[in-house]
């Protein structure tokens, strides 16, 4: 693709071209000139090259071939020479062509010559008639100068590790994805045919260095390359070899810039070119069951369109989905947009989440952390190193986004940074790159500095299971907020296993539900509010108690006023749940029991535990529940299931229970 360089310089260059007016009158300058032209419009820049400095050779003040001799060397990867060649313009003649300021200095930002760079930017904002979008560009590239040189002389922690042989190859990976627990680790690999389980046909190439997926067809000499989705599972906290997707993940075309669920049950990935696309690049949705990935299906509107849709990443909870899209109604080119899940499974009309995300230029991979508020992505079009740099916001309470903030230097450089994805802990990121490698493109994990860093989120692992035949169960996970009373995570444990992953964000207190059909609901409860760091994750299994006479659910978030039998406002969201339950069974009567530790005398706390009951009594017929459905009975601290000699066996006893009565 020629560079950004090209329109803006060859306006001048073509009406000179058109109008013989030449900065030389040297015949044979002239038609060495022209002929390397046509050579550059072929794109064979290594004979342009080699005939536009035969033209300088007769004539080495003959300035338009400096100028079209800087783009060739451009188009060759040749940033040092491109560089040289402007400076000789200017000492030839430094009024001749204002734009060769601009796009000198943006040569020098690539090369890290920032001085250099914002030197020429102000040389150039004193050319009189810029056109206003000219000069916005150049204000915001000379704000990138002044930053990159102050970030250079201030470098933030970065110490980047290689994954290793069993991730890394000779070949490119690129495009990370991870589960929560950091078990499972999904890359796109750019591989020949041959290693491939599917055949090759030509479709759109989805190589992060690329701007993945890029807007480009196959290019001569990769009709031999395939994109495939490789998985890497750690073991013994080592990443096992990477393995192929295979079928029906992987096909025929090319598949990549994926993300995944925070329990790696459901993928969102980009594919170019398909049969059922809407626009060249649509989002696609498989899911994991029974340990397979199913055929992909295309979103379809309101996600898709005529435009260009890549690179999704979903929330946590599974609602929304934040993805990248050439559409209009953005700020610039690509914007990142975000759609929502409706009640009904459908995707909501996608919006543009602003200008602290967006810009006049373009974002890239987006990619919402665990916490489900802090969203890392890249933009060359926000104040940085000069290519594309990674930002970091978080959503507010009231649905904006905080000011971007510059992940700083060297983690960004004056070359693309896209691709990088953060662990639900928030200490680690990962991410791609060819600038760390001799091998290409590598994955590279490296400790992220505190300011850099989301809030921590550890998660609930394990197996769900009938209490009574240890039949592995397929269950509902809800997360919910004790403070706003609203869902925060959902999940599913998997159907076969009985395996589930719930993602718990710090700084809250929350209730975990886990309910069944057929079965009493759990309750669990997680007070992390003021937390803000992990230590562990929490490794539980579940097991699920049918629904028949004598069984029992301990109410772990019904909470009461000290000494008191008051309900606090954070019970809300458990007893929504009983009365939702309840309900659900119109057939259940049920006993509320009320416990308390020894702490007090015999009397007091049979009293106590019995208001308590009482009070939740009441909670149910105020909302709805029928009374003969209930009674209610306190045991004080006769029936104790902890040790009353700690302080966390005394809490366990201070509880409120349902016992099933009957379940007719």
């Amino acid at each position: 693709m020629r560079s950004l360089f090209y329109s803006f310089i060859f306006l001048t260059i073509s009406f000179c071209t058109a109008a013989q007016n030449y900065s030389t009158s040297n015949k044979k300058a002239i038609k060495a000139y022209e002929e390397a032209l046509q050579s550059f419009n072929r794109m064979d820049y290594s004979n342009a090259s080699e005939i536009m400095q035969k033209a300088i050779k007769y004539d080495d003040k003959f300035i338009e071939a400096h100028i079209v001799l800087a783009e060739i060397f451009v188009e060759k990867g040749e940033r040092k020479n491109a560089i040289t060649s402007y400076q000789n313009v200017i000492r030839i003649n430094p009024d001749f062509f204002p734009g060769m300021y601009f796009s000198l200095a943006q040569l020098e930002m690539m090369e890290n010559e920032f001085e250099s760079a914002k030197s020429h930017l102000e040389n150039y904002l004193t050319y009189k008639n810029l056109k206003p979008i000219s000069i916005a560009q150049a204000k915001q590239k000379l704000e990138s100068c002044n930053f990159a040189i102050e970030a250079v002389k201030n470098p933030v922690p970065f110490s980047p590790v290689n994954l290793g042989e069993n991730v890394n190859t000779e070949y490119d990976e690129y495009w990370p994805s991870l589960t929560a627990d950091e078990q499972t680790l999904i890359i796109t690999r750019l591989i020949p045919k041959e290693k491939s389980t599917n055949e090759y046909s030509e479709t759109e190439y989805l190589d992060e260095k690329d701007l993945t997926p890029s807007n480009q067809l196959a290019l001569p000499g990769l009709s031999n390359v395939q994109e495939d989705f490789f998985i890497s599972i750690k073991e013994n906290d080592f990443w096992a070899k990477a393995i192929n997707a295979g079928e029906p993940l992987n096909t025929q075309g090319n598949e990549g810039a994926q993300t995944i669920l925070t329990d790696g049950s459901i993928m969102y990935f980009t594919a170019c070119n398909r049969a059922d696309g809407k626009g060249r690049c649509d989002i696609y949705l498989s899911l994991k069951e029974n340990g397979q990935w199913t055929n992909a299906i295309n979103l379809g509107s309101p996600i898709n369109s005529g435009y260009w849709e890549a690179q999704p990443s979903i929330s946590p909870d599974g609602k929304t989905l934040y993805f990248v899209s050439n559409r209009e109604g953005g700020f610039g080119k690509k914007d990142i947009w975000m759609s929502n899940i409706l009640t009904d499974g459908r995707w909501s009309k996608p919006i543009n989440p602003g200008k602290n995300i967006n810009s006049s230029g373009d974002e890239q991979s987006p990619f919402i952390h665990p916490d489900n508020k802090t969203l890392y992505f890249a933009s060359d079009g926000k104040t940085g190193m000069g290519g594309f740099d990674l930002f970091k916001v978080s959503r507010n309470d009231d649905g904006s986004w905080s000011e971007p903030f510059n992940l700083g230097y060297p983690i960004n450089t004056s070359s693309d940074e896209i691709g990088f994805i953060v662990n639900a802990k928030g200490d680690r990121a990962y991410f791609s790159s060819d600038r760390l490698s001799e091998m290409g493109r590598d994955i590279f994990e490296f400790e992220l500095y505190k300011e850099a860093r989301p809030n921590p989120v550890s998660y609930i692992k394990g197996k769900v299971y009938d209490s009574e035949n240890q039949k592995k169960l397929k269950a509902h996970f809800e997360l919910i907020s004790l403070e706003s009373n609203k869902i925060v995570m959902q999940a599913e444990s998997d159907q076969i296993t009985g395996e589930f992953l719930v993602c718990i964000p710090t700084d809250n207190d929350y209730a975990l539900n886990v309910s069944k059909e057929g079965y009493l609901f759990y309750s669990d409860n997680f007070e992390l509010k003021g937390v803000h760091e992990i230590t562990s994750p929490y490794l539980k299994d579940v097991a699920l108690n049918p629904i028949k006479t004598g069984q029992k659910i301990i109410l772990r978030n019904v909470f009461y006023e000290t000494d008191s039998y008051e309900l606090v406002d954070k019970s809300v969201a458990e007893l929504t749940k009983l009365i939702d339950f309840l309900n659900h069974n119109p057939g259940l009567k049920i006993e509320i029991s009320g416990h308390t530790d020894n702490v007090g005398t015999v009397d007091y706390n049979l009293g106590l535990s019995k208001n308590r009951a009482k009070s939740v009594y009441h909670y149910l017929t105020e909302n709805g529940i029928n009374p003969e459905r209930l009674s209610y009975k306190g045991y004080g601290e006769s029936q104790a299931i902890s040790s009353n000699e700690t302080i966390e066996g005394r809490a366990d006893n201070r509880r409120t229970e349902i016992k099933i009565l009957s379940s007719n």
